[in-house]
C-alpha cells in the first residue's frame, strides 16, 4: 500500500503494550503468576548520593546512528535497560557485531548483512523504528515493521514517512511492515526542507540521521529541541556529519559520502535525573545527584522550587536537593524547552501529598494519566477531566499494592511508595526495566527500604512485618539488573 505525502498513517499507531522478550530466562518470557514484584516499606529517609546513569533516549537513537557508519565505534556511559538489550539484539539482527563491557560497547557496523528489522523485536519497541532512516540513506532500501511500546497514546510514523518521501523515498506499507527504497543508480536520498507538523523527537532524528549521508542540503524546520536530539548530532558530528543547529528548531544538514569512527560518550539522563530529585522532596530527604546537566533539568528544577523544594548546584555537573513544605501548582507538559510529559507521573505522585490543588495537564499524549486510579488507590485524591488532572493534596499516602501502566508511571508509583506509610507492592517491573538502571539499587543505597522479589521468594518476605523490614528485605541488589 502505498502513502501519499498527505495522508496521515492514523490506521498504524502504537496502541497496544510493550511484548515480552524470547528469551527464555528473562523476566517478561515468565507467565504473569512468576513475574518480579517490588515490594517498599516507606517513610524510610534517604541520604547519600546517587550516580545518574546514560540517557535511555540518547542511547537508543545513537545505538540506531552507528548504523551510518561502516568503521568500529565506541559508545560509553551506555545504560544497562531491556530496551537497550532490545535494540542490541535488532542491530546484531541486521549483522552488526556487538561487544559489551559494563556501560561501554563496541560496535562494527561495517559489514550490514541485512536491510530489514526483525518484526518480533522492533513491535516491542517504538525507538527500534529509527533504524529506518540509516539504514535507508546507507543501502538504499530498508524494512521496518511499524513500532510498539508503552500504551501511552498515538504516536504515528506519518511524519517519518513523509519526511523521507521529501528526500527521495519510495515509501509503502504492507501487512504491518514499513518498506522504503530509493531509486536511481546511485541509490541515494537527496537533500530536501522538510517541515514538521509537530516537534516530533523521533521524527527529528530520524530524518538528521537519513540526512547526513544524502546528497545535498537537508533542512529540517520545526524540529524537535531535546537534549537527546543535540546529543545524538554531536554523534554524528563525531563520525564527520555536517549538522548545524541541533537544539534548535531548524537544523541544517550538509550530507556527506562516508562517516568515518569514533569513541562518544552518552549525556547523563535528565528523566531517571528528574526522579530522584522527586524521590528527595517525597521523602523529605536531601541527597545529591551526579552527573547532571542542570540546563537540561530547567523546567524541573523550576518546578520543584514552586512546590518549595530547593536544588542546589554543588558543581557543575552535581545537583542536591534540599527539601521543604510541599506546596500545590500547575504543572502543563510541552515539548522541550517546556515541562517534558516524562516527569509528569512522578510529579502528581509529589502533588498527591502536597498542600492544596494542583492541575496537570497533559497535551504531549492522550493517554498518560492512567496511573491516577493506582495513586488513588494509595489514598491519593485525583480527578481526571479529559487530558487534566486534578490533585487535592492529602496528608498522606497509604501503601498498597499497585500496577504500573507504562514506564514512568511505574517510577510515580515507587516515589508513591517510598513516601506512604506501610507496605506498596508494585506489580509491572518490565516497564521499570526499559528506563531505569538499577532504580531499586540506587535507592537501595540511599536508604529505602524494598526488594524486588518473585512469588517463589516471597514466603521469606512473611516473617518480617509490615513497615518493619529486616537488613535482608531492605537490600536491593544491583545483581537483579534487566540481563538477568
Amino acid at each position: 500500500m502505498y502513502v501519499p505525502k498527505n495522508i496521515k498513517i492514523s490506521q498504524y499507531l502504537e496502541d497496544k503494550a510493550i511484548n515480552s522478550l524470547h528469551s527464555s530466562n528473562h523476566p517478561l518470557s515468565q507467565p504473569e503468576d512468576e513475574q518480579p514484584i517490588l515490594q517498599i516499606w516507606g517513610r524510610a529517609s534517604l541520604e547519600g548520593e546517587v550516580r545518574i546513569s546514560g540517557a535511555k533516549n540518547s542511547a537508543l537513537a545513537i545505538m540506531a546512528g552507528v548504523l551510518l557508519c561502516s568503521d568500529e565505534c565506541r559508545l560509553q556511559n551506555v545504560p544497562i535497560l531491556v530496551d537497550v538489550t532490545r535494540m542490541e539484539q535488532i542491530l546484531e539482527a541486521l549483522g552488526v557485531k556487538l561487544n559489551r563491557q559494563g556501560n561501554i560497547l563496541d560496535v562494527d557496523a561495517s559489514n550490514i548483512g541485512k536491510s530489514q528489522a526483525p518484526y518480533d523485536l522492533v513491535s516491542q519497541m517504538r525507538a527500534s523504528f529509527f533504524v529506518i532512516g540509516p539504514l535507508l540513506t546507507r543501502l538504499g532500501v530498508a524494512s521496518v515493521p511499524l513500532p510498539g511500546g508503552c500504551a501511552i497514546g498515538a504516536r504515528p510514523v506519518d511524519l517519518h514517512v513523509r519526511g523521507l518521501q521529501a528526500m527521495g523515498a519510495d515509501v509503502c506499507i504492507e501487512h504491518g511492515m514499513v518498506h522504503a527504497c530509493v531509486r536511481g543508480r546511485r541509490s541515494r536520498l537527496q537533500g530536501a526542507k522538510i517541515y514538521l507538523d509537530y516537534p516530533s523527537v523521533g521524527a527529528t532524528e530520524t530524518l538528521m540521521m537519513a540526512a547526513t549521508l544524502a546528497e545535498g542540503e537537508t533542512i529540517i524546520e520545526n524540529a524537535a529541541q531535546e537534549p537527546e536530539v543535540e546529543d545524538l548530532a554531536n554523534f554524528c558530528r563525531a563520525m564527520g556529519a555536517q549538522i548545524s543547529g541541533a537544539g534548535t528548531n531548524t537544523i541544517l544538514i550538509s550530507g556527506v559520502d562516508r562517516l568515518h569512527e569514533t569513541d562518544y560518550s552518552i549525556i547523563p539522563d535528565r528523566i531517571e535525573a528528574g526522579t530522584f530529585l522527586v524521590a528527595g522532596a517525597i521523602t523529605d530527604s536531601e541527597i545529591s545527584l551526579y552527573p547532571v546537566i542542570p540546563e537540561h533539568l530547567a523546567p524541573v528544577i523550576a518546578k520543584l522550587q514552586e512546590i518549595g523544594t530547593q536544588i542546589v548546584t554543588d558543581a557543575p555537573n552535581r545537583l542536591r536537593v534540599v527539601p521543604g513544605a510541599l506546596r500545590a501548582t500547575d504543572i502543563e507538559t510541552l515539548p522541550y524547552p517546556g515541562f517534558p510529559t516524562d516527569m509528569q507521573a512522578q510529579f502528581m505522585a509529589l502533588l498527591a501529598i502536597a498542600e492544596g490543588n494542583s492541575v496537570i495537564s497533559e497535551t504531549v499524549f492522550e493517554n498518560r494519566l492512567r496511573h491516577v486510579a493506582e495513586l488513588n488507590r494509595m489514598g491519593a485524591d485525583i480527578r481526571v477531566k479529559g487530558n487534566h488532572a486534578i490533585v487535592k493534596g492529602v496528608p498522606r499516602l497509604l501503601g498498597a499494592p499497585v500496577m504500573a501502566t507504562d514506564l514512568r508511571a511505574s517510577a510515580a508509583l515507587v516515589l508513591a511508595g517510598l513516601a506512604a506509610e506501610g507496605k506498596t507492592i508494585v506489580q509491572g517491573l518490565h516497564h521499570l526495566d526499559r528506563g531505569y538502571d538499577n532504580l531499586e539499587g540506587k535507592l537501595s543505597q540511599l536508604g529505602a527500604k524494598l526488594r524486588r522479589v518473585t512469588p517463589q521468594t516471597q514466603t521469606s518476605a512473611k516473617s518480617s512485618p509490615i513497615g518493619q523490614p529486616n537488613s535482608q528485605l531492605s537490600v536491593c541488589t544491583s545483581q537483579l539488573s534487566p540481563h538477568q
